[in-house]
């Protein structure tokens, strides 16, 4: 038993192990930059029918016995591309080297024409069948262009080149990725004939360029020095109207601060005048109520006083009057009862107090002034007489007047003398 399961299990193992090698002989894997190509199956594209299937970028498993497997290599082919003597328009022999970068298509049906022309061949047999296609094409666009054409726009003719050749590569299922000129010559000279030919034309015109770019500068220059000119007048007449603007704006501003000081001063003089007004007003306030306190209230009281003052006066006369009206009535009444010697004692009562004021017995005697008269004699009794006249009159007039003649006789006599006194 144990033997059996060993024979079913190496039979199994060896079944797995052939099996494997035979899937790994007939799997086939494609890379990115190939494509594989099953041939022996017949297959129908569009409207044709070919014997190949192709695998691109995958796997693919190839019918024992009945396909058979190849790779196409898709990467870039860079060959050099060169052609002598060839001719261009005009008859002038070029000679052109260019680069060129190609690849095997991709995509159908491109692809597909690349199977049919290079399948089985390797990649220098590719590359020179390439090159001359290429050279042929080259020499059939030279033959369209100028050397100066060819020459002076290289890119140009790259372009031509490849329009011309794309056709011819796409047939041959073959793709363009880059066509570069890189030299351009000629055995005969005539490109150099151009490049001086050029050169002197370039130089001419660099002359003159530079003889207008001269001009042009001296023209500028000319232009900048007067627009200097021009913007520093513009800037002194700007700076001059600043200047006068300035100097309106300061006349103006000391126009308004003088009116504003005027305006102040006259504002400060109707206050003062306003405050000396209230001050005055005050003041007259204060002058009425000192008036009032001092001459006005004690008037009044005064006036009140000598009222209450006369009233008393008054009453104390009304009743003095009344009380002697009472004693006159009395004394009538009396006078009347005692008949006729009641006249001679009424006389007698009012005699007798002013028989004392008569005599001046009840008054003290004064003597203001003694004058000594002259003594009387026979010789001198008529200027003693008239001296006596004299004194007397003075007397009496300084009694009667109050004027005393002999000082006012001194009086005028000491102003003369004074008025005497200069002269001497």
């Amino acid at each position: 038993m144990i033997s059996i399961v060993l024979v079913l299990a190496v039979t199994a193992a060896v079944v797995l192990i052939v099996l494997a090698f035979t899937l790994q002989r007939l799997i086939y894997v494609s890379g990115p930059n190939e494509a594989l190509v099953f041939s022996g199956g017949r297959r129908k594209i569009g409207d044709r029918e070919v014997g190949f299937r192709l695998i691109r970028g995958g796997r693919g498993l190839r019918t024992p016995l009945l396909e058979s497997v190849q790779r196409v290599d898709l990467t870039t082919f860079a060959i050099e591309v060169s052609v002598k003597n060839a001719y261009s328009r005009g008859g002038i022999p070029l000679n052109i080297v260019g680069a060129v970068n190609f690849k095997i298509a991709g995509d159908q049906p491109l692809i597909d024409n690349a199977i049919e022309r290079f399948l089985g061949r390797d990649r220098n047999a590719i590359m020179g069948i390439v090159k001359e296609t290429l050279e042929g094409n080259l020499r059939g666009v030279l033959a369209q262009l100028t050397p100066e054409e060819v020459n002076e726009d290289k890119t140009r003719f790259a372009q031509i080149l490849i329009e011309e050749a794309e056709h011819d590569m796409n047939r041959m299922g073959l793709v363009l990725d880059t066509l570069k000129i890189q030299n351009v010559s000629d055995d005969v000279g005539y490109l150099n004939s151009i490049g001086r030919i050029r050169g002197a034309v370039v130089r001419k015109n660099a002359a003159i360029a530079e003889a207008n770019a001269q001009s042009q500068a001296a023209v500028q220059k000319a232009t900048n020095t007067m627009n200097a000119n021009l913007a520093k007048i513009d800037a002194d007449l700007e700076i001059t109207r600043q200047q006068y603007k300035k100097r309106i704006v300061d006349a103006q501003s000391k126009r308004t601060a003088m009116i504003a000081e005027a305006k102040g001063q006259v504002l400060s003089a109707i206050a003062a005048a306003k405050a000396e007004a209230d001050r005055q007003r005050a003041r007259a306030l204060q002058v009425e109520r000192q008036l009032d306190a001092e001459v006005v209230q004690p008037a009044e009281a005064q006036r009140k006083a000598a009222e209450e003052q006369a009233r008393g006066q008054a009453t104390r006369i009304l009743e003095q009057g009344r009380a002697q009206a009472e004693a006159l009535k009395a004394m009538v009444e009396q006078y009347k009862k005692a008949g006729a010697s009641a006249r001679e004692m009424l006389a007698l009562q009012k005699l007798l107090p002013l028989v004392v004021a008569i005599s001046g017995a009840g008054q003290k005697t004064t003597i203001g002034k003694v004058s000594v008269l002259p003594a009387s004699g026979n010789d001198a009794k008529a200027n003693n007489d008239w001296a006596r006249k004299a004194i007397a009159t003075s007397e009496q007039i300084r009694v009667a007047t109050g004027v005393d003649l002999a000082a006012v006789t001194r009086s005028l006599g000491m102003s003369g003398t004074s008025a005497k006194k200069p002269d001497v």
